[in-house]
């Protein structure tokens, strides 16, 4: 069902808001030959460096979410985003130890990478790298939503480079562009890798948690809402790169930096749409717009990411925690 107004709904608002629009590169022609899609005459890319800049401003004041309330008014909350997990896979070993630490919170555990099988994948990606991640392989799952991935053979994921997991309390947690510093220091890959370089497995999931809102004193029960997204890294599944004013997306941001010069200038960027997302504390009905797809929209990110999870045997301690408690 297509929202019968122009106006963008709450859900919407901030599932667009929340959006990295990541600066694209174009690969080099011979990595561009290697990886092409049947249909596209060119790669584009980005490096994990420049998505992490996206959360700069918002992990030090926050990211503005105009929401629009019952009775009309307008108001802005503010969401601090903070890394909840992320699973880095690449299409070639790095040089890391072969006990791969998987970081839960703030201990850590030993989890073998056995680089036989992945020598495997990471000839098969090289022989078939024209392909799209859903061609590499035969042996699909599909779940009732159209969500698939060839993950059954779990030895197909590729090299793992990092797997974080946060299990500290929120109150206890730094934000995320923090977190990608911290994490950096024993993984400097985190900030040199790209986008081709990353298996279709490797993913991300954002938590974002409400600061404050303007005006504020509005006793609103559900501006405590809080939201789990689940982001793609890989190539694979990125999205088709646009051009974006850089002094609007600039303006995504809730402070400007002082003294920071106004211009005008078009640039190409990759949107880092979520593909999942889990809620918590949400109550009433701000966030489900009447005569919109929002119930349908939200019950299919909540489908999408509960399935990414399951075919990936990914353990997320903030997934469980936000379905155990939530309205849906």
């Amino acid at each position: 069902m297509e929202s019968l107004t122009t106006c963008p709904s709450n859900l919407e608002s901030f599932l667009n808001r929340v959006t990295p629009m990541v600066p694209s590169q174009e690969c080099p022609q011979d990595l561009n030959d290697r990886w092409r899609v049947p249909g596209q005459d060119k790669i584009e890319f980005f490096s994990l460096a420049d998505l992490w800049d996206c959360y700069d401003e918002w992990s030090a004041y926050g990211i503005g979410i105009p929401l629009k309330l019952d009775g009309g008014e307008d108001i802005k909350q503010y969401y601090v985003p903070y890394l909840s997990a992320i699973h880095i896979y690449t299409r070639k070993s790095l040089t890391t130890p072969s006990s791969i630490r998987t970081v839960k919170g703030d201990s850590e555990s030993d989890c073998w990478s056995d680089d036989s099988e992945n020598d495997k994948l990471s000839r098969s990606l090289s022989n078939d790298s024209s392909k799209t991640w859903d061609t590499i392989s035969d042996d699909l799952s599909s779940d009732p939503e159209g969500f698939s991935l060839p993950m059954r053979n779990l030895h197909h994921l590729g090299h793992l480079y990092l797997q974080h997991n946060e299990m500290s309390s929120p109150y206890w947690r730094i934000p995320l562009m923090d977190k990608m510093v911290e994490l950096s220091k024993n993984y400097p890959a985190l900030m040199t890798l790209k986008s081709v370089d990353l298996s279709p497995a490797s993913w991300m999931a954002v938590a974002w948690y409400p600061i404050y809102h303007i005006p504020l004193g509005r006793n609103v029960k559900d501006l405590s809402a809080c939201f789990l997204t689940y982001h793609t890294l890989s190539s694979s599944f990125q999205d088709v790169a646009v051009d974006v004013d850089d002094k609007k997306e600039k303006g995504k941001n809730s402070v400007s930096r002082e003294g920071e010069r106004s211009t005008r200038r078009r640039r190409r960027r990759v949107p880092l749409h979520p593909f999942g997302l889990a809620t918590y504390k949400m109550q009433g009905n701000l966030w489900i717009k009447p005569q919109t797809s929002d119930q349908q929209k939200m019950i299919y990110l909540h489908c999408a990411a509960d399935s990414w999870l399951k075919q990936l045997k990914a353990d997320h301690h903030d997934y469980c925690f936000f379905t155990s408690h939530s309205t849906i």
